[in-house]
């Protein structure tokens, strides 16, 4: 079994993945800025400091740390706190394993999607794609290298390229079923990668129980649109669906600029995951609703 150390420990997938690997007898410490428990340690960025209790015995790192996305307007403010919440918090982990000395079996990151960008294609994107040219494309080129610089020190690297976590304890779905009808977005015609939260999970746990190392697309294999999606969800909440879309303009002021990430999507592949051995237990949308909205 192994000793792992996650930083965004207390959100919504670190907090079920800590969950899950004590389950699998795995040993877990976390990384907190007001640690309660006895396996959470204080560290604070602005001061350059983690209690070096933490890396006590530890086998990998995955580095879950980073502020939402989609939880405020993308003020040049805003956009500046995104980065540097993924980055800042790699390059101290980075620095303080340096100094240490600690030979860890991996460094796992997560990273987003959005590396391909806010943008409606055809294309089917692959982990070998390039980069979008766009704010989500920037925040992912600078999490990822962030996360490669541990190669300098030998350590082999593995990052999961999330797309949207489906989960009933919150995150994006609480927002989706919050109104009281269900109406897809702009055109409809975005797709919406999308995965449940156990996959997700249980996809983190995978690479260290079976050393899989490199950059994975962590999307579950089927594809929907905004418009099938919302049809789906709306019969797996009991909510009407309603088949006129919410105006595009109408998000463009609500959000600015961050409306790109609702009004925008392609499909992406599952495929080099599950050439690893890796088995989705929730491949379907509807399979997955049900299970999270389960009576």
């Amino acid at each position: 079994m192994s000793k792992i150390l996650i930083t965004g420990g207390t959100g919504l997938v670190g907090t079920q993945l800590t969950e899950l690997l004590l389950n699998k007898k795995h040993e877990v410490v976390i990384l907190s800025r007001n640690p309660e428990k006895k396996n959470e340690f204080k560290w604070d960025v602005s001061k350059n400091y983690i209690d070096e209790k933490a890396f006590e015995n530890i086998d990998y790192i995955i580095h879950l740390a980073g502020s939402g996305i989609a939880d405020e307007r993308w003020s040049e403010k805003r956009k500046k706190v995104i980065i540097n919440s993924r980055v800042e918090t790699a390059n101290l982990l980075f620095n303080k394993i340096k100094k240490l000395k600690i030979n860890l079996k991996g460094f796992i990151s997560a990273s987003g999607i959005g590396f391909y960008g806010a943008v409606t294609s055809d294309k089917i994107f692959k982990e070998s794609d390039k980069a979008g040219n766009d704010f989500l494309g920037e925040v992912c080129i600078k999490w990822e290298d962030a996360a490669h610089q541990f190669s300098s020190l030998n350590i082999p690297i593995t990052i999961l390229r999330t797309s949207i976590v489906l989960s009933e304890k919150g995150g994006a779905l609480e927002k989706m079923i919050a109104p009281p009808v269900i109406s897809a977005l702009g055109s409809g015609k975005q797709y919406m990668p999308w995965i449940h939260i156990d996959d997700l999970c249980n996809m983190y746990i995978s690479l260290i129980e079976k050393n899989i190392t490199g950059i994975f697309n962590a999307v579950a294999p089927e594809h929907h649109t905004s418009k099938t999606f919302s049809k789906i969800l709306a019969k797996s909440i009991g909510k009407p669906f309603v088949g006129i879309n919410v105006p595009s303009f109408m998000l463009k002021l609500l959000f600015g600029d961050m409306s790109k990430i609702l009004l925008e999507g392609s499909r992406v592949s599952a495929k080099k995951i599950e050439k690893q051995g890796f088995t989705f237990r929730f491949s379907k949308l509807s399979e997955a609703l049900n299970d999270l909205f389960k009576k």
